[in-house]
């Protein structure tokens, strides 16, 4: 299922921004960032998120993402944006001429973690999806849209009923660049239910 423009709301909106049904572009802003206390111990909070609405607790969201980086941390993906201190999201974010980060970040009561792998700069576009099955999340990413592989699979403690979703873009330090979403599809949860190990039996 297609997503609406009109379904779509900002958290802090960019200065510069458009939006139609097929395709959504974002110009960042400098020093626009969303990072909570872990390690480096400072807190951002201010990168422009573009979000729908749910209640749904089983389904996928997919979006493919092109972008212009070209400075240290600039970066664009998908995100759940509940509140400033409970928060996921994945993206590419830009290091070098040579290499750039594919990584997530799970933010669960005002602390984050975070994942990446190295990859090549040359890459400019990347597929993510997205998948809840109820309070638990699965994060996805594919160069050709057809082939996913897992990044991340996490529990949000505040994600227990209606959740916001859906893609962001910032750029940390002095910099900006052009973000284009597209292809946004909402379809049935792609993340299958575990068919391995059973659970612990209750005590």
């Amino acid at each position: 299922m297609k997503i609406n423009a009109k379904d779509w709301f900002w958290t802090r909106a960019p200065k510069k921004f458009s939006i139609t049904d097929d395709v959504i572009e974002i110009i960042t802003e400098p020093h626009t960032d969303l990072w909570q206390r872990t390690y480096y111990h400072f807190r951002n909070d201010n990168a422009p998120v573009l979000q729908i609405k749910t209640a749904e607790k089983f389904f996928s969201f997919v979006v493919k993402t092109s972008f212009e980086s070209k400075h240290r941390f600039d970066q664009c993906g998908v995100a759940m944006y509940l509140d400033s201190e409970n928060w996921l999201k994945a993206s590419i974010e830009y290091e070098n001429e040579k290499f750039q980060h594919l990584g997530s970040v799970a933010t669960n009561m005002g602390y984050s973690d975070w994942a990446t792998t190295a990859i090549s700069a040359d890459i400019k576009s990347m597929w993510y999806r997205f998948s809840r099955r109820e309070n638990d999340f699965c994060i996805e990413c594919s160069e050709d849209g057809s082939n996913f592989s897992q990044m991340r699979i996490c529990h949000m403690w505040k994600a227990t009923d209606e959740i916001q979703f859906g893609i962001y873009a910032c750029s940390p330090e002095d910099s900006s660049f052009r973000a284009v979403f597209t292809d946004m599809e909402l379809t049935e949860c792609k993340w299958l239910a575990h068919d391995g190990q059973a659970p612990d039996e209750k005590i």
